[in-house]
């Protein structure tokens, strides 16, 4: 891990932020998707692809042929830092990725200070940002880091860390594209002073009994709006379905393959479920991980579901 400019990143990932912060230029019509790892980037990956695509013929969510039955979200939205400007083929490269359809669906983890200036204020491109409580973000963390180092195979004598261990660092920030507490509160502090530039969502949210609402809500932010007409035919619930994390870790293209990044494609589908920490957590790291909560968001009225 290394810091740079006042977040955290892996280091064999510094290149090519460096790169795609110096030459991306969003195009007016883009959709950024911003998320933290493990804040439930290829849930909303999934569903913002579906949204916008959904007046195609083939993209309908009860359509055998959705590309979301044969694609692993990712591939359908490019992560920009680690994929466009840093991957390898066949991910799309810069010049590519000028010649994709109006709107551009891309994804960051890179702190809001962080994003390139054609993404903050030279460009009327939407961004998306989704949050999600720290300790269930924690616990996936843990679970994927352990995942990734084990399939990489990169170290044979790895030793999986305790969840004590690694709840130290994620504590002192130590977190990819943390703090955790400064990356949430950047965009939901802009998605406040720029409601129609920056719309901030909560995992827990989506994931509630109010769900659909929430959905109509990222709907209408990125300029797909659904009809009445689609409300009562249940378009959004067959959405909501396709996209489930349930539905998706069942699709035989999630069981199966590698992303380019030498990642298992199950490994991006776990149980995505709120209160999943309190399997985990023992009491002084409940303790010390709200306090911290009630430092950091305490008086700015950011606050997160835990159960």
């Amino acid at each position: 891990m290394v810091k740079y400019q006042n977040f955290w990143c892996r280091t064999f990932w510094l290149k090519d932020i460096i790169h795609f912060q110096k030459h991306f230029k969003a195009q007016n019509s883009d959709i950024i998707l911003a998320t933290q790892p493990k804040n439930g980037t290829t849930w909303l990956k999934s569903l913002l692809f579906t949204i916008v695509n959904r007046s195609n013929p083939d993209h309908q969510p009860l359509n055998k042929n959705s590309p979301l039955l044969s694609h692993n979200p990712h591939e359908l939205v490019y992560f920009l830092e680690h994929g466009v400007y840093g991957g390898e083929p066949p991910l799309p490269n810069p010049q590519q990725i000028k010649q994709l359809p109006s709107p551009r669906l891309l994804q960051t983890h890179i702190p809001y200070a962080s994003l390139p200036e054609t993404i903050k204020t030279t460009s009327s491109c939407k961004i998306v940002c989704v949050g999600r409580n720290p300790f269930d973000t924690f616990v996936s963390h843990w679970h994927w880091h352990i995942k990734l180092i084990q399939t990489r195979g990169e170290d044979p004598d790895f030793q999986p860390p305790s969840v004590e261990d690694f709840f130290e660092d994620f504590c002192l920030g130590k977190f990819p594209f943390g703090p955790y507490f400064d990356h949430n509160l950047e965009f939901w502090k802009q998605s406040i002073q720029q409601p129609n530039k920056v719309l901030f969502m909560k995992f827990e949210d989506l994931k509630s009994d109010h769900g659909v609402l929430h959905v109509k809500k990222l709907a209408d932010f990125v300029g797909f709006p659904f009809s009445d007409q689609e409300e009562s035919e249940g378009v959004i619930n067959d959405i909501m379905h396709l996209c489930s994390i349930d539905n998706l870790k069942e699709l035989e293209v999630n069981k199966t393959g590698f992303m380019h990044t030498k990642v298992e494609n199950k490994n991006f589908f776990r149980k995505g479920e709120v209160g999943d920490w309190t399997n985990y957590f023992t009491p002084p790291m409940f303790e010390r991980l709200n306090s911290l909560i009630q430092q950091h968001f305490g008086s700015t009225g950011l606050s997160f579901q835990n159960q």
